[in-house]
């Protein structure tokens, strides 16, 4: 790292590696929190922060502009510097140094990790193919790239993977127009893991209903083609047409930059129950990236990827980093957010408070009907741990008056 040109902190830096929602939520939080020291917030995409949620579906289907998605930062902001289009090399968290993709070295007196996720790509055992006509959706310019395909004349669209980010792309590919959707996935229902069952069948049959296809517990073997996909090679042997393919096979979380530094990486950065890394008090992890334990439930570390996460961790995170730089001590009550997360696809909503991911097992309709509007409820050890609504308005008004209950709840780990 001594090659490399290196900036002195001045009087005290935070670095926030990572420029998306979290970074920004990050830098605002730390002001909040009474940090007046510099901040630098470092991130790979050349745009502030921008709402991620609608590229999916209002940006693809063409209906909401890109202005509109950038967030507007808090005034306390205002001096913050923002070095976009340079993501973040490599770390030394001992030192207290981070070097840029550019060979900038910055010095720091904390840390904000935040660099998030990056989209899997399939890896097949048969043909790979060729790469055009793949696409992800994480970005503004995949979104951009992904819509210039879907308004073409007679295209046909496959869609690997069902959870999602999978749905919302059938769903606004078909409100586009697109004919021919076909869902691909290894689970026998779309979204089976984060819903259970009874709703996953609900969900089902009302994207049937809109017309799009499913291919269900299979995987992709290949991809047909020369110059461009032709083709999708599934593992029972069938060929689905195709000239369009959107991979939404998950995520994988952007830690590289932080090996060496003898951090668990094992599924995003590893924090304790303030949000802090590895023994480091400097440096703590907020968003998706942030596998941390929460005490409203079993205390089970995890990855939660929804959008109310980089907001809550952000808020606790530079409460616990500024109690350390000031020698003070960090907050009394350990991190325990509420997640909360929605999906529109076509002409309805999933709405949910909690985490019903714990309760699949025991899920139970509290209103309505699984064939219309319907509220679940999902239990772990007779204790409600989540709810999630399908339908319009009512459904999801309902599931918004079990929120207070869930917040009211005592925490089971301390």
């Amino acid at each position: 790292m001594t090659a490399t040109p290196h900036e002195a902190p001045g009087p005290g830096r935070v670095v926030v590696a990572g420029a998306s929602m979290g970074g920004l939520r990050a830098a605002e939080q730390l002001r909040a929190a009474g940090w007046t020291g510099a901040i630098t917030v470092v991130g790979d995409e050349p745009h502030m922060p921008y709402n991620r949620p609608p590229l999916s579906k209002d940006v693809l289907a063409g209906a909401t502009p890109f202005e509109s998605l950038a967030f507007t930062p808090r005034a306390s902001t205002a001096d913050v510097e923002w070095r976009l289009g340079t993501g973040v090399r490599s770390a030394c968290l001992d030192e207290r140094t981070v070097v840029l993709d550019d060979g900038t070295e910055l010095a720091f007196d904390g840390l904000v990790i935040a660099t998030g996720m990056r989209p899997r790509r399939l890896r097949c055992a048969g043909p790979s193919g060729p790469d055009s006509g793949r696409h992800t959706v994480r970005t503004l310019a995949d979104a951009q790239a992904l819509r210039g395909e879907l308004t073409r004349p007679g295209v046909r669209v496959v869609v690997v993977g069902a959870g999602f980010i999978g749905c919302e792309v059938a769903a606004t590919a078909k409100g586009l127009g697109v004919t021919e959707v076909t869902v691909v996935d290894p689970e026998p229902l779309p979204m089976l893991r984060p819903l259970g069952e009874l709703l996953a069948r609900s969900l089902h049959r009302r994207h049937e209903e809109r017309g799009v296809r499913f291919a269900l517990g299979v995987g992709v073997a290949g991809f047909e083609g020369e110059d461009r996909v032709t083709g999708v090679v599934l593992s029972d042997g069938t060929v689905l047409p195709a000239d369009v393919v959107v991979e939404s096979v998950g995520s994988i979380a952007n830690t590289e930059w932080l090996d060496g530094n003898g951090l668990d990486l094992t599924d995003g950065v590893l924090t304790d129950e303030h949000l802090r890394v590895g023994g480091h008090p400097h440096v703590v992890a907020v968003g998706d990236v942030a596998r941390f334990p929460n005490a409203r439930y079993d205390g089970v570390p995890r990855r939660v990827e929804h959008w109310s996460i980089p907001t809550d961790t952000a808020k606790h995170a530079a409460k616990t980093l500024v109690a350390h730089l000031a020698g003070t001590p960090a907050p009394g009550a350990p991190f325990a957010p509420l997640p909360t997360f929605w999906s529109d696809q076509h002409e309805f909503r999933l709405q949910s408070f909690g985490a019903p991911a714990l309760g699949t097992a025991d899920a139970r309709v509290l209103d309505g009907d699984p064939d219309g509007d319907v509220l679940v409820g999902y239990h772990a050890d007779d204790r409600l741990v989540g709810v999630v609504a399908l339908g319009g308005h009512a459904a999801t008004t309902g599931a918004a008056r079990y929120r207070a209950q869930l917040l009211a709840q005592p925490a089971l780990t301390s």
